[in-house]
């Protein structure tokens, strides 16, 4: 059974750019597109780098890997370019009173 965890405030996201958070034995990557908040695992299935850090492509809906370019779907976390052929996990997300929650 999943458990809400309260990450952060929605207005502490900034749109279009992605933060890091652990929770758990969980590391994730939060993204901000808009009024929109994706959830996917933080670590790339390539080489176990931080996604974190990589640029977010709006339009896309897609995470680049700084270090070997790999971009992954923040809906489905499957990689959408090579080196990557595994997806990351993704999460359900949803905003309750200003606050991003996620199920784990």
């Amino acid at each position: 059974m999943a458990n809400d965890e309260v990450l952060c405030r929605l207005d502490e996201l900034a749109s279009g750019e992605a933060r890091r958070f652990e929770v758990g034995r969980h590391q994730l990557c939060v993204v901000r597109i808009g009024d929109e908040v994706y959830v996917i695992g933080d670590r790339c299935s390539h080489a176990d780098y931080s996604l974190s850090e990589g640029e977010i492509y709006a339009d896309e809906r897609e995470i680049e890997c700084w270090k070997h370019g790999s971009t992954f779907s923040l809906e489905t976390g499957e990689p959408q370019s090579l080196p990557a052929t595994q997806s990351v996990p993704t999460y359900r997300v949803h905003i309750d009173d200003g606050n991003v929650v996620v199920a784990l």
